[in-house]
């Protein structure tokens, strides 16, 4: 075979290697396009729903629709203002500033110290070795197997009895509310945190000790930069998590300044304030706000830290 030969079946070779791909037909994937279709139009149903409820005057669910007949935007205005129409005519106080405010002062403070203290824990767990390491992982994780709500009994004597010696963690505080929030999920952002730094080279510990770091400072300075999307997906679970609760809420706090968002948006569908589902569906909506916009802020970790930690690198 000459080489002109070859180099000719060399040239053919590359260009078929180089050759692009024929494009899947619409014919082979509209059952997708369609499956994904169904699914963006059942997600976004309610929202649409619930914005127009939030913009429609009248207070019912029976005369909402998804396109508002009698567009208004009394509904946020009266939240802003802290009051909301009842059935008589006038105005009851609905302080929905403060609900708010408290559950984002709740729901920061518990996101910030369970993933600080969580990534403490998990780093002792992972990187030492100490005598009741493994049944101290074990515990963490037989606490978990049991809800929350079956210690709720447990919880009101606990936090009634705590706070006759100290007043800041007894009912209807907010310290004490934070403190049963960090209790209950610390077993579970213990492991999954772990599994992420168990996949953290050791090698970097120990290049970081040969050059005169302590323990503390390879933490803080190599651990925990290179944890940054667990340690998002932790704040943000928590986050979430927190500002959604209601029972355990219900348990602890017990005036209207004091409770968090769930409890006092409660009463816009009760006997409080009657039944008015526009304040609601617009109390909703301004709540969302903060969400949406920590997940925004928070997106190009959440996909990287949910998948970490599953397989031990």
């Amino acid at each position: 075979m000459t080489d002109e030969a070859v180099s000719v079946r060399t040239v053919a070779a590359a260009a078929t290697k180089r050759a692009p791909r024929r494009r899947r037909n619409l014919r082979d994937t509209w059952w997708r396009h369609l499956v994904g279709i169904v699914g963006i139009v059942v997600s976004l149903f309610p929202v649409v729903y619930v914005i127009s409820s939030a913009f429609n005057r009248d207070n019912t669910l029976q005369g909402a629709s998804l396109i508002p007949v009698h567009v208004t935007t009394d509904n946020f205005t009266n939240l802003l203002r802290n009051h909301v129409a009842d059935t008589s005519g006038g105005f009851s106080d609905a302080p929905y500033l403060h609900w708010i405010l408290n559950s984002m002062i709740v729901a920061g403070c518990t996101a910030l110290f369970t993933t600080m203290l969580g990534a403490l824990a998990a780093y002792a767990f992972s990187r030492f070795r100490f005598k009741g390491r493994r049944m101290g992982m074990v515990a963490l994780l037989l606490v978990q197997m049991f809800p929350q709500m079956l210690a709720v009994v447990a919880i009101y004597l606990i936090v009634l009895h705590t706070g006759t010696v100290f007043h800041f963690l007894g009912l209807n505080t907010l310290t004490a509310l934070i403190l049963v929030y960090m209790g209950g999920v610390m077993g579970v952002n213990v492991w999954f945190m772990k599994g992420f730094f168990d996949t953290i080279p050791r090698e970097l510990d120990e290049s970081a000790r040969v050059d005169g770091a302590t323990p503390s400072q390879v933490f803080w300075g190599v651990v925990l930069p290179l944890s940054a999307p667990v340690l998002a997906v932790i704040a943000m679970f928590s986050f979430v998590g927190t500002l959604n609760e209601f029972i355990i809420a219900s348990v602890i706090l017990q005036t209207d300044k004091k409770f968090t968002l769930p409890l006092g948006m409660r009463g816009f569908i009760d006997q409080q304030f009657a039944q008015h589902w526009g304040p609601f569906a617009a109390g909703v909506l301004i709540a969302a706000v903060p969400v949406v916009l920590l997940f925004m802020f928070l997106q190009r970790f959440i996909v990287q830290g949910l998948t970490a930690g599953s397989v031990k690198g």
